[in-house]
């Protein structure tokens, strides 16, 4: 009988019910991958308490920043990990579909991730040193009208919101400026207040952020459809006659083909968290633009995007630039 009552036990601990209960043995990593004190970095450990708490289990959760290529080395090591529930990430876009787009991506593609559901919603911006002459669009079209290719603006990399935004920009102001990739925002700021760069191309929570952290910085106009609650006072770019539109999304993922109890377990901590009000109010306090979507409507918004982006590089290539 004691035999056959371990042979139970056995059999029971192979269930998918009994592995879920088991979940999480070890630390899970969480890839962030950009520098340490960009936006994506601060939502990261901003959430890191309250995804630990909503996943459970005495849920350890490490953060590990992979930073490089606009996001294509940390992205790689989340597609590339296993699919087991013990390394997860943050996905942004547009790089998560205009690298693929415009050379082999070491990650694939989105359809390499497993979307746990999407977290921030942070528009671009154009900022420039706070002693710059530079005041608003107008005043920088204007410059770089006068020094073609004089204008420096800082990136967190190629195929980025804040590149795909130069290069939009260059095309409605009828300009030419010269392109400066970095790792991340952390990096494009000391750039700017170092003056090594011209302009900041820089999501407006960051900036915001940045100002208040004490970067020497003024943000000259954020490309969001409507003035942001974040920013009521900073006019758009269609308001300065530039009809430009863009943001990025900053949304949590995990490698395709987690088992279903655990990725079901992961998504429904993402939203809990998400809900937290006290994440809510963390999240205030470093102007990140919440934006929560399901994983459905995630994978939605990014194919819609995914089609504009692959226009966009018919029109402007810019791997090149």
């Amino acid at each position: 009988m004691r035999r056959l009552a371990w042979l139970v036990l056995a059999a029971l601990a192979l269930l998918p019910g009994a592995c879920l209960a088991a979940y999480p043995e070890k630390p899970i990593s969480l890839v962030v991958a950009y520098s340490p004190g960009g936006g994506t970095d601060l939502v990261a450990r901003a959430i890191q308490p309250y995804l630990e708490k909503y996943i459970g289990g005495g849920a350890k959760i490490v953060i590990v920043n992979r930073a490089g290529a606009g996001g294509e080395i940390g992205m790689a090591a989340l597609a590339n990990a296993a699919p087991d529930g013990y390394t997860i990430g943050f996905v942004n876009t547009p790089p998560l579909m205009t690298i693929p787009i415009e050379r082999t991506a070491q990650f694939g593609g989105p359809q390499r991730f497993e979307l746990l559901g999407n977290l921030i919603d942070d528009p671009c911006n154009f900022a420039v040193h706070a002693e710059s002459e530079i005041r608003n669009l107008k005043d920088l079209a204007a410059y770089a009208r006068a020094n073609p290719g004089k204008v420096t603006v800082g990136s967190s990399g190629i195929g980025s919101d804040d590149h795909l935004l130069m290069l939009l920009f260059e095309r409605a102001a009828g300009v030419k400026m010269t392109h400066v990739p970095f790792k991340g925002s952390a990096d494009v700021r000391a750039a700017l207040q170092s003056r090594q760069i011209t302009v900041a191309a820089i999501n407006i929570g960051e900036a915001l952020q940045a100002v208040r952290g004490g970067t020497p910085m003024r943000n000259i106009g954020q490309f969001s459809p409507a003035r942001t609650n974040l920013a009521p006072d900073l006019p758009t770019g269609r308001e300065q006659g530039f009809d430009i539109e863009l943001s990025s999304l900053r949304g949590m993922a995990a490698p395709k083909g987690l088992p279903p109890e655990i990725r079901d377990r992961l998504v429904k901590a993402v939203a809990s968290a998400a809900a937290d009000p006290e994440f809510q109010a963390q999240a205030t306090k470093f102007f990140a633009p919440l934006r929560f979507l399901s994983p459905g409507e995630f994978a939605r918004v990014i194919q819609e995007a995914d089609l504009q982006f692959k226009q966009l590089w018919k029109e402007i290539p810019w791997g090149d630039r």
